[in-house]
């Protein structure tokens, strides 16, 4: 009898409920879909290295899929909660008829799981559909190539699902039941009839609240853009994050209290149409949900920034492949380690191989009977020089102590790297960049990591001179000119030193570069070369004689390709739960306050409010609760970005904008068409029933 009667409940709760089922749905799909990802690569043929990756992605995802059922937990616990709350009247009836508490909790836990199985079904049925998918976007992500398309099912996010959310609804029956044996049969009677005492504070106290809180805030957004380089350890980071958590939670408090003061003044607004009803409303509600709308200003500012900042360091890195990487490889080996012992022996050389370090790479892999030269169609070799006469502190000259003062965390004694102009032309012709000119008087830099270019501006347009090799030089330039010489995936000059050739003393030399295209452009072909260079390291030899260390485009776009796909999905994932979870919190508040609201829109229509205006008005009501705090989130959001900036500057941020606005459309469909559905639900809600 109570099976039947749940199922009943259930199947006639489904229309006005259609928010809270398609929560939980889209919740199960996207946890089956991300914890699947591992199961897409079966069908995938990628590199060892690869596999390596995807591996270490699934782990991290193993771990978010943790913290994401907690999220999703409190919001199934939220949302029980509202189903609870809409149907007081029903449960006080149940209860005036007879029915024991202990059978109304029977009721509770049939349809808690009812709802459970049906819930999982349908959302296993649409992860899996979406799976299929996912397929085609992981493959595209990883570059791989799919030997055939195959339907896949991932019997282990199946299992981890059914396991997590069979949790999840447990806890929910056990709070169900304990709400239910709390409840009082007058309060469900007459729960609908109660408003909410609108609580009217001190104005000049949440004048101060509100000061405070803004100075704050305002002293955290300093801390993460201006004082960034300060944040070393782990609590300067926490501090920042702690006092904005606060200041959110204040700001909200004072403005609790102040926007209906401040609009009650405003006598031509206030009286206006329904305003007052819609404003009291909305004053109600905020009072109530501080720390609730706390914490969804929170998810929404966590939410866009991840979902900005893992798109921008996607886009960028993949873009930097072609700019950063022009050719195929490119070999370094260390020469005359003997003269700064020491320093080579704390990195873990052994005696030989500092005494044998008098080779170029080419020469070093001849040592080993392995002509490399013989697979590049065009290679160029090109060496590096440093001396302890030239350091950053040298370079910065007089703007040191200033620079010092703003930046006291860089490494100033570090020897900078010199290179002859010949030489780096010779590079510049090969990347296809810019080649130069130099006097015997003259020096120029060149360097792409932004921040290190700032800095070394502020001594180039101040016409420092530095002394090398017993030459004085000038700078030819006013800036760092745009160049590297490493191939990385990343900007990672932070500076090398340009010369006229006849400057150089040869006695200086650390290193030697052979950089060069292959003759082949078959991806197996490269693939098994530089299998043949890493089996060298096997070789006898390699105990005496340190072998160059090598970086290749294919090792390079393999890496980025991975980093970029792992750090894309983590925060798809964080971004979508966070962003569902904000949406649906903010969706059945709104739901649950049109129920209870009902008897006041009734009020309403008696008194001669029409449909259109009470529309209107309810419309007003629920895009100013879920705008509230999406404005002061894009507010964080601002000084977040910048903040991620700074992090991924390495990594380039020239595709900054197209993902702030891929992003900012993201949002704009999942929230916005809660916010509409919400809308559409309530107005169902408060329809009056003829």
């Amino acid at each position: 009898m109570l099976c039947k009667l749940s199922f009943k409940n259930i199947k006639k709760s489904m229309k006005d409920y259609a928010i809270y089922f398609f929560t939980l749905i889209l919740g199960v799909a996207i946890f089956y879909v991300f914890n699947a990802l591992d199961s897409q690569t079966v069908m995938m043929n990628v590199s060892s290295s690869t596999k390596e990756l995807i591996t270490l992605m699934m782990t991290i995802l193993s771990s978010v899929s943790v913290f994401v059922s907690f999220v999703l937990g409190f919001l199934i616990i939220y949302a029980s909660r509202f189903l609870m709350k809409r149907r007081n009247k029903e449960f006080g009836i149940y209860l005036t008829l007879g029915m024991s508490k202990r059978k109304i909790s029977l009721i509770l836990f049939f349809e808690t799981l009812f709802i459970g199985i049906l819930s999982l079904i349908v959302g296993l049925l649409v992860g899996v559909l979406i799976s299929q998918v996912m397929s085609l976007v992981v493959a595209n992500m990883f570059e791989a190539n799919l030997t055939k398309f195959a339907f896949v099912f991932s019997s282990s996010a199946c299992l981890k699902t059914i396991i997590y959310f069979s949790i999840m609804y447990l806890l929910v029956m056990i709070f169900n039941t304990y709400s239910v044996s709390k409840c009082k049969l007058i309060d469900l009677l007459n729960g609908a009839k109660k408003a909410e005492k609108v609580k009217l504070k001190n104005p000049y106290l949440c004048i101060i609240i509100f000061i405070i809180a803004s100075v704050v805030l305002g002293k955290a957004y300093h801390m993460v853009t201006a004082e960034f380089l300060t944040l070393q350890e782990t609590v300067d980071i926490l501090k920042p994050i702690i006092m904005g958590v606060v200041a959110t939670f204040l700001i909200f408090w004072s403005l609790s209290g102040l926007i209906l003061r401040i609009v009650q003044s405003l006598k031509k607004y206030y009286y206006k149409g329904l305003n007052s009803f819609t404003l009291r409303e909305f004053s109600s509600k905020i009072n109530t949900t501080v720390f609730g709308a706390t914490i969804i200003c929170l998810m929404l500012f966590v939410t866009i920034c991840l979902l900005s900042a893992c798109l921008t360091m996607k886009n960028s890195m993949n873009a930097n492949i072609k700019k950063l990487v022009p050719v195929d490889a490119m070999f370094t080996e260390i020469l005359n380690m003997d003269k700064y012992y020491e320093n080579f022996k704390n990195y873990g050389y052994n005696d030989l191989q500092i005494k044998n370090s008098k080779f170029s790479a080419k020469e070093m892999f001849e040592l080993f009977n392995f002509d490399i030269t013989s697979y590049f169609k065009e290679y160029i070799e090109v060496n590096t020089y440093a001396t302890p006469d030239l350091t950053m502190n040298h370079t910065l000259g007089s703007k040191l102590d200033s620079i010092r003062t703003e930046f006291p965390f860089l490494a100033y004694d570090t020897k900078e790297p010199i290179m002859k102009i010949s030489d780096y032309n010779k590079v510049a012709r090969l990347y296809g960049n810019q080649e130069y000119s130099l006097n015997e008087d003259e020096y120029l830099i060149i360097a792409d990591f932004k921040s290190m270019v700032k800095i070394r501006d502020l001594a180039l347009q101040n016409d420092e001179v530095i002394n090398l090799f017993g030459h004085t030089l000038k700078p030819k330039y006013s800036s760092c000119q745009d160049g590297f010489l490493e191939i990385s995936s990343n900007h990672i000059n932070s500076g090398i030193i340009i010369v006229s050739d006849n400057i150089i003393d040869e006695d200086y030399l650390i290193e030697n570069h052979l950089i060069g295209n292959y003759k082949t452009t078959d991806k197996d072909e490269i693939t098994i070369i530089e299998n043949n260079i890493n089996k060298l390291v096997k070789d006898e030899k390699a105990n005496s004689y340190l072998l160059p260390s090598g970086s290749t485009k294919l090792a390079i776009k393999e890496t980025t390709v991975g980093l970029t796909a792992m750090v894309t999905f983590i925060g798809l994932y964080l971004g979508i739960i966070f962003l569902i979870s904000s949406s649906a919190i903010l969706a059945l508040k709104e739901l649950s306050e049109s129920s209870d609201n009902k008897e006041r829109f009734k009020m309403l229509r008696k008194i001669g409010a029409s449909e259109k205006i009470i529309n209107k008005a309810l419309f007003r009501q629920i895009a100013i609760f879920f705008i509230l705090p999406l404005i002061l989130a894009l507010i964080h959001s601002i000084f977040g970005i910048m903040f991620a900036v700074k992090i991924l500057e390495v990594f380039g941020t020239n595709e900054l904008l197209p993902s702030i606005i891929g992003a900012a459309i993201f949002i704009v469909i999942i929230y916005g068409g809660y916010l509409l559905i919400t809308y559409y639900s309530s107005k169902n809600i408060i329809k009056e029933k003829f």
